[in-house]
């Protein structure tokens, strides 16, 4: 589930977004007469929740100066700031899984899909699969509607979870965590390790280690992809591989927007992060630690750059700009493939506005 699905499913209750003005059309606010706002980067737990529900009107709970969660009135919420000053401050001394940074979203997978099964598979009994079908351990739950052929499920090192409507293709060896949203495919022969989500309306192949792929992104061919994280709308080409470890073991860094420079992760094992929209060609090859921008279009021999601009075209023999008006006539195909999805004035909004805010990076 992603962060906003988690806290409607402990919670009980509909959920809306406070967001940044650029993004508010698609993630619009609903105020009513009480509302609870919660940091949108921290993960629920039952022991987080306890403390959420003792919360009255106006009061916040906060953790070193980071505001978790505060409970507003209606003209109250209209006038919301994550700086406000509230009646009552309380100070949370449990522990958080907070994504800062893009890192955290692989490096803290494996403890949010134990979490997320828990919750999903609480009192449920699992669909059965065919008897071609090998299943290693009991942490195991198929929707009604999930199909697999010829597999192998292995629960040992974490609980696998199959969605309605996806799909497992013959010659398949999952080890969990894993979890594969609805209307997703997993290709002949693929070879998947804990602690990885597909998304919905995906299709992947090859070997996948610790990575999250969000929705509507393909990587559909031979190739690794390890730790790593992929936006929507992505298309990895085929015999794409991602180094995670660099030949001298050291710590990886990643480009920082906000510093603008490389910073430090702490992590010996970090690949890649893509943006939404983003796109590489076949055989393409990235550095231990690479980030590539929204609407990034790499290809050409070689090793890209480790940070790859938004709005880029081109790879190692050099970058131009991607232009809005060729990125949006690609876009609005890639979307014709989804008759439920459109590519309508609030999708190009955003990405005019991501384009606006990038521009300095791409100094081509």
């Amino acid at each position: 589930m992603t962060i906003a699905e988690k806290w409607g499913k402990y919670l009980d209750l509909d959920f809306s977004y406070h967001t940044q003005p650029y993004l508010s059309a698609k993630f619009p606010i609903a105020i009513e007469d009480r509302n609870l706002f919660i940091n949108g980067s921290v993960c629920p737990d039952e022991q987080l929740l306890e403390a959420i529900y003792k919360l009255h009107g106006n009061e916040a709970l906060k953790q070193n100066g980071k505001l978790i969660a505060v409970k507003l009135n209606e003209s109250d919420a209209k006038t919301f700031d994550a700086n406000s000053k509230f009646d009552r401050d309380f100070e949370y001394a449990g522990s958080l899984v907070i994504i800062t940074y893009p890192e955290d979203i692989f490096k803290n997978n494996d403890t949010e899909l134990r979490k997320d099964f828990k919750v999903i598979t609480k009192g449920r009994q699992s669909a059965s699969l065919n008897s071609t079908n090998v299943i290693i351990g009991d942490d195991f739950f198929a929707e009604e509607g999930a199909i697999a052929d010829c597999s192998t499920f292995s629960t040992l090192n974490g609980p696998i979870y199959l969605a309605a409507k996806s799909e497992v293709w013959e010659g398949t060896h999952v080890r969990g965590g894993f979890a594969l949203d609805s209307y997703s495919q997993v290709k002949m022969g693929t070879k998947i390790y804990g602690a990885t989500t597909v998304g919905p309306y995906c299709r992947v192949g090859g070997e996948i280690n610790n990575a999250v792929i969000w929705g509507y992104s393909n990587k559909g061919h031979e190739g690794y992809l390890g730790n790593a994280v992929v936006g929507e709308w992505c298309n990895i080409g085929a015999d794409t591989n991602n180094s995670n470890l660099k030949n001298n073991y050291a710590e990886v860094k990643l480009w920082d927007y906000t510093t603008e420079r490389f910073r430090k992760t702490g992590l010996q094992f970090c690949g890649l992060i893509m943006a939404d929209h983003a796109k590489c060609a076949i055989n393409t090859m990235f550095n231990t630690g690479t980030i590539a921008g929204v609407g990034a279009n790499i290809f050409g021999a070689g090793f890209p750059r480790n940070f790859i601009p938004d709005f880029s075209w081109g790879g190692p023999q050099g970058y131009e700009v991607y232009t809005l008006k060729k990125m949006f006539e690609t876009t609005e195909k890639v979307f014709a493939r989804r008759d439920h999805r459109k590519f309508n004035q609030i999708e190009q909004d955003i990405l005019a506005k991501v384009f606006e805010l990038t521009e300095q990076f791409r100094r081509f």
